[in-house]
């Protein structure tokens, strides 16, 4: 069937008091930003996507709006790859990552959606099946800067059962503090959002190897300096993590392959959604490399990532953003239950946004 219609519904959605609080560029959040998007075939077939965003959300809002979701509309949407290649090809003058191929990426998820309620199938069986249900997560923490309060929500984090816990620090006292704070049992992660040269990625590198982390995560600028990557990996005694910002299957595929990762992270709604984020697992499990996805969302494109992650061969830890929502339209799928996330099982994404939340807490 044809599509008839592509919707953005951008949401602002509250933290409850209390909650750890999302910084952006040095700027302290009392919300959440997302964008749903919403594709409705001729005959009424409903299917639910998400486009990156967070705070910087009105680029890709226009972006579905006003170019991809109107290039769409009257197309076939049953073969997938076909349509989003052709979309691609389409845009690519526009470039080839950021807002246009966020906005591609939540129309990709979407048509999942649909072909899963098509067939009567969870889209983890059309990804060829669930190896599991239970799917452990880490607590991803917000940069704070100050070593006593990554102290404090570190420890609390773990006594809410997560195992694992990533900072987004880039000094050793903050990790150290963690560490102290969640003892030896708990893993650690540590996510610097490519602040460094190569050499002071190893300098810092050097200063925490001793706390142990499970792995050092975008230590380069810029984040395509992959070779830069290989370097730290090569010499830093720790297990190496990036691929969020590539923007395309064949960047993260030049990332494995100049030995730059222990472990790719491809962002589904911003590589080009589900089949893009697949190709990518695929080819890492062929090269023995593990795949930690980055999913700091709260719609349909973290419920896809569970879809996505329970098919694979390999474990892997879903990233779960440490704030608590005082509403969300996926709200029980996207709470873990002492550091665990279970799969829904119903075709398609297996899950409906609440449409008073969508009402709610819809943003201009």
């Amino acid at each position: 069937m044809t599509i008839k219609s592509v919707t953005a519904l951008p949401l602002a959605l509250p933290l409850l008091p209390g909650s750890s609080r999302p910084n952006f560029a040095g700027r302290l959040l009392d919300e959440a930003r997302m964008i749903l998007v919403r594709v409705e075939t001729a005959d009424g077939v409903v299917g639910w996507g998400e486009t990156f965003s967070h705070l910087a959300w009105q680029p890709a809002h226009a972006a579905l709006r006003e170019v991809v979701g109107p290039l769409a509309v009257g197309r076939e949407e049953g073969d997938i790859a076909a349509l989003s290649l052709e979309l691609q090809r389409i845009l690519h003058l526009f470039g080839r990552s950021g807002a246009m191929l966020y906005a591609l990426s939540g129309l990709e998820i979407a048509l999942w959606d649909i072909a899963g309620k098509r067939a009567g199938k969870p889209i983890t069986e059309l990804l060829g099946g669930a190896r599991r249900r239970t799917l452990p997560a880490y607590a991803s923490l917000p940069r704070y800067g100050d070593p006593a309060t990554v102290a404090r929500y570190a420890a609390e984090a773990a006594a809410r059962g997560y195992g694992s816990v990533k900072l987004h620090e880039i000094g050793e006292p903050q990790v150290a503090a963690a560490r102290a704070a969640v003892g030896p049992e708990v893993a650690l992660m540590m996510d610097t959002n490519c602040p460094w040269t190569v050499d002071q990625a190893l300098a810092v590198a050097e200063q925490v190897r001793g706390q142990k982390l499970l792995w050092l995560e975008e230590p380069v600028w810029p984040p395509e300096d992959r070779d830069g990557l290989a370097a730290v990996r090569a010499k830093a005694g720790i297990a190496i993590a990036a691929g969020e910002n590539a923007a395309s299957p064949e960047e993260c595929i030049a990332m494995m392959a100049a030995g730059a990762v222990d472990y790719i992270q491809p962002s589904v709604t911003k590589i080009g959604g589900i089949g893009a984020w697949m190709r990518v697992a695929r080819e890492a499990e062929a090269r023995g490399i593990g795949v930690m996805p980055h999913c700091p969302y709260f719609g349909a494109g973290f419920v896809a990532t569970l879809h996505m992650v329970a098919a694979l061969k390999g474990e892997s830890l879903v990233e779960a953003m440490y704030y608590d929502l005082a509403a969300s339209p996926f709200a029980a799928w996207i709470q873990p239950q002492r550091g665990s996330f279970t799969l829904p099982e119903g075709p398609g994404l297996g899950c409906e946004p609440d449409p008073e939340v969508l009402r709610r807490y819809a943003a201009g």
